[in-house]
């Protein structure tokens, strides 16, 4: 059996995945997602396999159609000055 982390293999795939949900509010340097493949950065997100917060604020996702007529989902984050002008 190998060990991965401190989980057994089989296990693993437990921890990959969208890790926040669309209006949670998130904090700078907040993992999003990891080892995934289905979303990718929007706006005040880094990464490119593992998403991180850029700052402090509100997630939601947007869709948008890409190559070969696949739809991507973007994780964006809506900053919280922007949130307290409106």
């Amino acid at each position: 059996m190998t060990r991965l982390g401190g989980l057994t293999h089989k296990h693993y795939k437990e921890t990959h995945g969208i890790k926040v949900a669309g209006g949670q509010h998130v904090k700078s340097g907040t993992i999003l997602t990891r080892e995934g493949d289905r979303w990718k950065p929007g706006l005040n997100v880094l990464g490119r396999i593992l998403l991180t917060a850029a700052c402090d604020g509100e997630v939601y996702f947007t869709r948008k159609m890409g190559k070969y007529k696949r739809s991507i989902t973007l994780v964006n984050i809506r900053p919280e000055a922007q949130k307290a002008k409106k």
